[in-house]
């Protein structure tokens, strides 16, 4: 049995948890940039505001009435580990699915509606994020029992074909796990619309029409594991760190140091996933939607001469890509930087003439051990532009503080 713990609007919930004056209000968490809505609370998604919403396109009386905040995924991401804790104590086997979800593995558990009870408690009591179970034998059916518990039951269990069936005769395909939009239209002109008739269409038309994966999504929804619990998450073959600008950026050396301070972001990355990478890219754009602007998006790659997992040598590369990339009297929205190539080290075979991997890998676990026991930023690269404030930075004008991960940003408690 498998089940799936869902955190209730996540990113709301999470601000909701340090500031109790907003937990009866419609509360909306705003993409980078302060720019469309990412997260709702129930009474914001009872208002009318949908997800993907830009913030400056609700009424002004409307806006009025709700609590606004910048998101803070620094906050998420560490309320997301405490609540993974939780569920680590008290199942062997969890898979992190995303930020806000996660799959258990319910061998075992001679009573599994009464072990997901305790469990939802648990979390929302240790955390403070309010959370839904669905439990069934297949990750699937797992995912639709979790859309039926938001419905207000907290915790489904279909472990029976009874269950499995009256679940499924009246769930829309399109709200499938795995099915989505577009094949949910290819489905309903072959007159399936339920989640019951997906499970009951020939199987070879399915796999003729859609694919080997949408077959297993068909024969999960009929009980049949197909999906194994992954505990450990597989290797990146990429990493990609990029940001959007508050306002286009005409200053080549701020855009340089934009790349550069998500080129040490990118390798942090890389370090805590054990890997090394032997090639790197950057690229910059413009704004995309000012059309009426001169437009220009430059991408540049490149092969290193040898793996390396270390920050210096990769800005290094960086900064050479970007010589002469840029054109003047350009306003740029846009920055990345990409990471290929990824291998463990213990893969790589050097030659006679070069190393396998290059790089200060003591330096570098120094580095990432204080940015880790003060906080991102204590100590850093200057190339990256450091404890300077950028031009080039996100707007958040509606940030929470860092009430986990910043000594000065703790809540005080008043006695």
């Amino acid at each position: 049995m498998f089940a799936l713990v869902d955190g209730n609007n996540f990113y709301a919930s999470c601000e909701r948890v340090f500031d109790p004056g907003i937990r009866a209000k419609p509360v909306v968490v705003l993409s980078n940039n302060d720019g469309c809505a990412i997260a709702r609370s129930a009474e914001a998604k009872a208002l009318g505001i949908r997800m993907g919403h830009p913030i400056h396109l609700v009424p002004p009386p409307l806006r009025k009435q709700l609590v606004v905040r910048s998101a803070n995924f620094t906050l998420y991401g560490d309320m997301s580990a405490r609540v993974v804790s939780v569920l680590r104590d008290a199942a062997a086997r969890v898979e992190v699915y995303s930020i806000d979800e996660s799959f258990l593995d319910l061998s075992g558990i001679a009573d599994p509606e009464a072990f997901s009870r305790g469990l939802r408690q648990r979390v929302h009591r240790w955390t403070g994020i309010p959370n839904c179970i669905g439990v069934a034998p297949t990750k699937t059916l797992a995912k639709l029992a979790n859309k039926m518990a938001k419905a207000g039951a907290g915790v489904v269990v279909l472990d029976t074909l009874d269950q499995q069936a009256r679940a499924l005769e009246h769930f829309p395909v399109g709200d499938v796990w795995g099915v989505g939009r577009r094949w949910s239209e290819k489905l309903a002109s072959l007159g399936i619309a339920t989640a019951a008739q997906l499970r009951d269409a020939p199987t070879d038309l399915i796999l003729e029409r859609f694919g080997v994966v949408m077959t297993r999504t068909q024969r999960e929804l009929q009980g049949q594991p197909c999906m194994a619990l992954e505990e450990v998450e597989a290797d990146r073959q990429q990493i990609l760190v990029s940001r959007s600008f508050a306002d286009r950026v005409e200053d080549h050396e701020a855009v340089a140091q934009a790349a550069a301070t998500f080129a040490v972001r990118a390798c942090e990355k890389l370090r805590r996933r054990g890997l090394v990478t032997s090639a790197v890219g950057v690229f910059a754009q413009t704004d995309a939607f000012r059309p009426e602007l001169k437009q220009h998006n430059p991408t540049r790659m490149a092969s290193l001469p040898s793996a390396t997992s270390d920050s210096r040598v990769v800005l290094s590369a960086i900064r050479r890509l970007m010589i002469g990339m840029l054109r003047a009297g350009y306003g740029y929205k846009k920055a990345g930087v990409t990471l290929t190539d990824l291998a463990k080290p213990r893969d790589l075979q050097g030659d006679l003439f070069t190393a396998a991997i290059v790089g200060d890998d003591r330096l570098m676990a120094t580095l990432d051990q204080i940015n880790r026991k003060f906080g991102r930023g204590v100590a850093g690269l200057g190339a990256s532009g450091w404890q300077v404030k950028p031009v080039w930075g996100m707007r958040q004008q509606m940030l929470s503080p860092c009430y986990t991960t910043c000594a000065r940003d703790l809540p005080r408690a008043l006695c």
